[in-house]
């Protein structure tokens, strides 16, 4: 089923990306195709940019460490966490699928200010989501980190599209053909959030039990959550 945000890869036929903003970089990367070389283009580019922040006096290099060190620190046990209250909360689902950002800074606490949009897909027995960003890297890094190397490879991110079924069997994630495949494409200003299955054999388990089950493939949609070891 096709909308605004996700394709039905069951029945591809065409792909479209609508980035609203410039998605483009200044320059194009060496070697587009080459993780290694797209990392050392990102850090010179960052680089380049922390440098001319400083010298403008728009931020100072101590405060953009300090904005890097935050960034740093963040990882997928925020999303793990939410995912969990989410399992065990039916109001807050509720609230985190109509306002995710809103939901998520008052149940926890967080100040998680962006003028970017976060949208919670929620799996379903019916619907897998999986996401990508087929143009760069765009990433819920506010609830899930650094995002993984193969997530900003070439290979992933146009494979993904056109044979959403067979990237996941890579992965270990094998669906039955009646589990319809979702594939949305993050944009310079939306970012997505996979809502999870709950594992059988959870009742019971504690929100910071069911936390640590979930892992952070399982919220960009690469992974289904196992159930626990008995």
């Amino acid at each position: 089923m096709s909308g605004s945000h996700h394709h039905d890869h069951d029945h591809h036929d065409d792909h479209h990306h609508d980035h609203g903003k410039p998605h483009s970089h200044p320059h194009s990367p060496p070697a587009p195709d080459d993780d290694d070389g797209y990392d050392r283009y990102e850090v010179l580019l960052q680089t380049a940019i922390r440098e001319l922040l400083d010298e403008k006096g728009i931020i100072s290099a101590a405060d953009l460490h300090r904005q890097i060190d935050y960034q740093d620190s963040l990882t997928p046990a925020i999303g793990g966490k939410i995912v969990a209250k989410a399992w065990t909360e039916p109001d807050f689902k509720k609230k985190l699928l109509a306002d995710p950002l809103k939901a998520i800074n008052e149940s926890f606490e967080l100040d998680i200010t962006t003028p970017l949009d976060l949208v919670v897909l929620e799996n379903t027995p019916q619907v897998h989501n999986v996401v990508v960003c087929t143009l760069c890297s765009c990433y819920p890094r506010m609830l899930l980190g650094i995002p993984p190397a193969w997530y900003k490879s070439l290979d992933y991110r146009s494979r993904v599209v056109n044979e959403p079924r067979k990237v996941l069997a890579e992965f270990g994630t094998v669906l039955p053909d009646d589990v319809e495949v979702r594939v949305s494409d993050s944009t310079a200003d939306l970012r997505f959030l996979v809502l999870p299955n709950r594992p059988t054999g959870t009742d019971g388990m504690t929100q910071e039990q069911l936390a640590a089950l979930v892992s952070r493939d399982s919220m960009i949609g690469t992974a289904v959550v196992p159930a626990p070891k008995k």
